[in-house]
């Protein structure tokens, strides 16, 4: 069991897939658009943040994670605080400390089975489940050993606003704290920018 992270490679010889409890899953075809947006936005966002505080890497585009009992995970974005163990190359081997993953059809319930029973039990302190159909995150902060849902952050159309009281919509949430770092901030509607600018 390694208790540090580390890249080693892997060579590619079949088609993309995850081991979960021993078995190994097939995963969907590649990413559309949308999901690859959000992605990117969320990349963007760590990155700069990541860049200026030299205390944690942003990692995507299915690099593995390895996770100390052999299950084996392709996260849609993930970060990693410790850049003495973060050498770029192929895969990871430990446990990283915040991770989304962005909704499909396909994987929905991975998502919010396996993946987030085996992220709570390795420790990963922040998950953060993203649903591009209702534009949505649902943010899971780890405590006392399991991953507990803290808040849903969600863009509203216009029309949903309207039909909201004035209490309700002063109560919807746009910020999302990121429990990992003590001064970063990720606002939802920046995640979504691309669905609320005008054609």
């Amino acid at each position: 069991m390694m208790n540090a992270l580390s890249y080693d490679y892997r060579i590619e010889e079949e088609p993309r897939y995850e081991i979960i409890g021993g078995e190994k899953i097939y995963m969907a075809a590649s990413p559309n658009p949308d999901h690859n947006t959000i992605v990117g936005q969320l990349f963007i966002i760590f990155g700069n943040y990541l860049n200026l505080k030299q205390n944690g890497t942003a990692i995507f585009a299915d690099v593995d994670v390895h996770l100390p009992d052999g299950d084996v995970f392709r996260p849609d974005f993930y970060v990693v605080k410790n850049l003495n163990i973060v050498q770029r190359k192929k895969a990871v081997y430990g446990v990283p400390d915040l991770v989304v993953e962005v909704l499909s059809p396909s994987t929905a319930k991975k998502d919010f089975g396996a993946k987030k029973d085996s992220y709570e039990k390795h420790g990963v302190k922040e998950y953060w489940i993203v649903n591009p159909k209702d534009k949505s995150i649902q943010v899971y902060l780890l405590v006392e050993g399991k991953l507990q849902l803290d808040y849903i952050y969600q863009i509203y159309s216009d029309d949903d606003l309207e039909i909201l009281e004035d209490k309700e919509r002063a109560a919807i949430k746009y910020e999302i704290p990121v429990s990992i770092f003590d001064d970063l901030i990720v606002d939802v509607r920046k995640i979504f920018r691309w669905w609320n600018e005008p054609a």
